[in-house]
């Protein structure tokens, strides 16, 4: 198995259903109160992008990248339609987006995180797969400029600094990014209804973290 440094067709993609899913076990004890279990220490996503299938062209592409894949085994790129960026939905990238940590004066590699919620108990989601290009950074709210000052490794989303942020400077970013992703199954189920067109109903793809 592998990861592909290839997207899976964004015109299919726009029409995906789909979002973030958790694992919590729910028991219930004998006096009626329940506890609850995370069995996931994050979330991941899975979509369904069956619904962006709309005509026979785009059933071809969806074959020919499945069988590239060879199904389920290699892992691939995906843009989620809502979430891929660091900023609010439809704002710019700013490298003030995101803290992605504190500089100690000897630490250089940060790694990219993307912050949800901020009142009660804020979940930062790791970045692997920023966007080539899209990266911006910032030290103490200064922007710094790539490739001079920092480097940005694409299928880690692992910053590196060329000098280490000074002890008690914060290190922000701004990026956007894909999911890496699979199919999560080894069938596609097609169906055409009509001359030029046809569905997948199914083709779901699971977040891999």
């Amino acid at each position: 198995m592998a990861f592909h440094p290839v997207r899976f067709p964004a015109d299919i993609a726009l029409a995906a259903r789909g979002g973030p899913e958790r694992l919590t076990e729910v028991t219930t004890l004998a006096n009626g109160a329940e506890t609850r279990n995370s069995r996931w220490a994050g979330s991941r996503r899975r979509f369904n992008a069956g619904y962006g299938v709309k005509s026979r062209a785009d059933l071809a592409q969806v074959i020919a990248f499945f069988e590239e894949r060879r199904g389920r085994l290699h892992t691939f790129l995906f843009r989620d339609p809502l979430d891929h960026g660091s900023g609010p939905p439809g704002a710019g990238i700013t490298p003030l987006d995101q803290e992605i940590g504190t500089g100690d004066g000897t630490e250089t590699a940060f790694q990219l995180v993307k912050r949800y919620g901020g009142t009660f108990d804020p979940y930062d989601r790791r970045i692997t797969k920023p966007v080539e290009g899209s990266v911006r950074t910032a030290v103490a709210g200064v922007e710094l400029s790539a490739p001079a000052d920092f480097a940005v490794d694409t299928e880690t989303g692992l910053v590196t600094f060329a000098a280490p942020p000074a002890n008690g400077q914060p290190v922000t970013a701004g990026f956007q990014f894909d999911c890496e992703v699979r199919f999560d199954s080894d069938r596609l189920d097609i169906e055409l209804s009509s001359f030029d067109a046809a569905a997948a109903p199914d083709i779901t793809l699971v977040e891999v973290v």
